[in-house]
């Protein structure tokens, strides 16, 4: 519980409020908010609990009683909030995608190494206890040589043309939307559950609906009204990736914002020498383990599961845990490692948003370029 850590958020949409409640439950003191007006911060102070309304983002990132910024803005502004923070003297906890490309991200990896802050991003399926016992297991080599990755991150609350979101702007989200909004969940829990990196890959990408009806003030995850002009659209509502690892694995994944019917089904594969592990985000009380003579499930128990796993169940077996959790546990360790100094194993940080940005870059060029390309695993740091 952290007790003097003074931090402010930057966006106040449906993310925001998460980071707001986990700020708070992780004992840190919300000093304030900035929105996209401030009209809008002033409303979203007095919801979430904040001391005070930024005039703007670029206020509250320069603010002096603030020690962690929260960017949970359009992805448009990611980098120069960031970068504006970092060079403040503030730790920052940056939505992903932490840059609209990979060069930019290669940028703000490299500052926040020179910076010496804690700079992390929320890849917070992480934190599921069940996805840490996968690991453990992987690791331990129980599961023995992992052969084949394969999943699914399904969602579809843009099913429909009449649906909208700032993120299907390529000026405000980027060239990329269902892979890099979603599929960069996917491939970073793969990676970190297996410890394999991806180095080739193969992907189609789709655009379904190649219009959409422009609504200003759609939220995520809710319907628009179906009002507003005809805009064409540039972001693929899917993603369909072959690829090959570094220690010899192969997969694949199937990535939807089109898919009726799930709400946020990431489903995660993976088939060893000795075992075969999945784990389902939207059941995450339980992980499946396949051996040639049965099949077992693993229930999320602090009394059986691993000491790596245990630490992150925090509720008596049979008491769900869930997404909110997981942002709860992220926070707290962020926290802790702005306090302590010591980064935990596992935090994930801007050199994981740097190789998510090089695996949506890679996709993008295969399916542009209509062939398999190489996905650099070269570690961030400071360049030049």
């Amino acid at each position: 519980m952290s007790r003097g850590v003074r931090v402010a958020i930057a966006g106040t949409g449906f993310i925001g409020a998460v980071h707001a409640r986990s700020a708070r439950l992780a004992g840190a003191s919300l000093v304030g908010v900035a929105a996209s007006s401030p009209e809008s911060a002033r409303r979203a102070a007095a919801t979430l609990g904040a001391e005070r309304a930024f005039e703007s983002a670029d206020e509250l990132v320069a603010a002096d009683d603030v020690d962690v910024v929260h960017i949970c803005t359009p992805n448009h502004l990611h980098v120069p909030l960031a970068e504006a923070a970092l060079a403040a003297g503030k730790h920052v906890i940056l939505e992903k995608p932490i840059a609209m490309d990979a060069e930019s991200a290669q940028t703000l990896a490299d500052a926040a190494a020179r910076s010496g802050k804690i700079a992390a991003v929320p890849f917070v399926y992480r934190f599921y206890p069940t996805v840490r016992e996968a690991r453990e297991r992987v690791r331990t080599g129980s599961t023995g040589p992992v052969r084949l990755i394969h999943g699914t991150y399904l969602q579809d609350w843009l099913l429909k043309s009449t649906d909208d979101n700032w993120r299907v702007e390529e000026d405000l989200g980027g060239a990329s939307r269902a892979f890099a909004d979603i599929g960069s969940h996917w491939c970073d829990l793969a990676e970190f559950v297996t410890g394999h990196r991806i180095v080739r890959l193969c992907a189609r990408t789709l655009i379904a609906n190649a219009e959409r009806t422009k609504s200003e003030a759609h939220a995520a995850f809710s319907s628009a009204n179906g009002s507003g002009e005809q805009r064409s659209v540039g972001t693929e509502d899917a993603a369909v990736v072959q690829f090959e690892t570094d220690q010899g694995a192969v997969g694949s994944t199937v990535i939807s914002q089109i898919s009726a019917g799930r709400k946020n089904r990431l489903w995660l594969e993976i088939d060893g020498g000795e075992e075969a592990l999945q784990f389902c985000q939207e059941e995450p009380e339980d992980l499946w383990v396949g051996r040639r003579e049965s099949a077992t499930i693993i229930k999320r128990d602090p009394e059986h599961l691993s000491a790596a796993a245990q630490r992150y169940a925090v509720l008596p077996a049979g008491h769900p845990q869930g997404y909110a959790d997981c942002f709860d546990a992220f926070t707290a360790e962020v926290y802790e490692a702005v306090e302590t100094g010591a980064v935990a194993d596992g935090l994930p940080v801007f050199a994981d948003g740097l190789r998510a940005a090089r695996l949506t870059d890679a996709v993008l060029r295969s399916a542009r370029e209509d062939r398999w390309v190489d996905v650099s695993i070269e570690a961030a740091g400071v360049t030049g």
